[in-house]
């Protein structure tokens, strides 16, 4: 998957953020989809392929990164060019910058629309990302204000969207992909997880959620379909 997306994008001209050569939004229409785990997924596996990568939570509203990536610090704060920066917090060789680092374990962030993406925009222009090949956004689920502000904000090398098998998620990922195209953002194609579980006693084979619903939808949308994630135990 890492290379086929890879392969897809062009270099933007970013005067956000000057020093990242490439940002990449990982989208679902719905929430409950793993649309996260493949966000760290594809971020950690661009890093292995030798890229310098910087993953940003942008769900602001359920920021799971922190757990995911095992990290439970602050970020500090440094003076940069007369302006005080945030620093992101790093593991496994990623670069992160989450809402979860800056409220209580636990705590629910309460916030309209434009104080969230007042903190998208901060998280973007007040973060010292330094250099990096590929920045990776962790949308949070849905078409709304914090997908248009990011969208409207920075030019977005592409996105990927993550559904799962079945047709109500389906259905949720047809507009969060029409979403992208209405602001000029290019599809790099859809990923299915939880496409299906192995029993490990018999090693049997059970599509729980249907079959070939995200390699159908790429089809029908004329995207590219990037692959599957399989239901595991872990």
């Amino acid at each position: 998957m890492a290379e086929n997306i890879s392969d897809q994008i062009g270099t933007l001209s970013n005067k956000i953020l000057p020093n990242v050569k490439y940002t990449i939004a990982v989208a679902s229409g719905k929430g409950g989809v793993g649309k996260s785990t493949v966000a760290v997924n594809l971020a950690l596996a661009l890093s292995k392929l030798g890229a310098k990568v910087g993953l940003l939570d942008a769900d602001i509203y359920g920021p799971s990164v922190p757990l995911m990536m095992g990290i439970e610090s602050r970020p500090q704060v440094m003076q940069k060019e007369g302006t005080n920066k945030m620093i992101p917090l790093e593991n496994y060789g990623i670069k992160l910058m989450s809402i979860g680092f800056l409220i209580e374990e636990n705590s629910a962030v309460i916030w309209r629309g434009p104080m969230a993406s007042g903190a998208l925009k901060q998280f973007m222009t007040d973060v010292d990302w330094g250099e990096l090949d590929y920045l990776i956004y962790d949308m949070p689920p849905g078409t709304g204000d914090i997908q248009l502000t990011l969208a409207q904000t920075i030019p977005l090398s592409g996105a990927v969207i993550v559904t799962t098998p079945q047709e109500v998620s389906l259905i949720d990922a047809r507009k969060g992909l029409k979403m992208f195209e209405k602001v000029n953002v290019p599809v790099l194609g859809i990923v299915e997880n939880m496409s299906y579980f192995i029993a490990p006693d018999t090693g049997n084979r059970y599509d729980i959620f249907g079959s070939g619903g995200g390699q159908n939808l790429a089809k029908e949308l004329g995207t590219e379909y990037l692959g599957e994630f399989r239901l595991t135990q872990e």
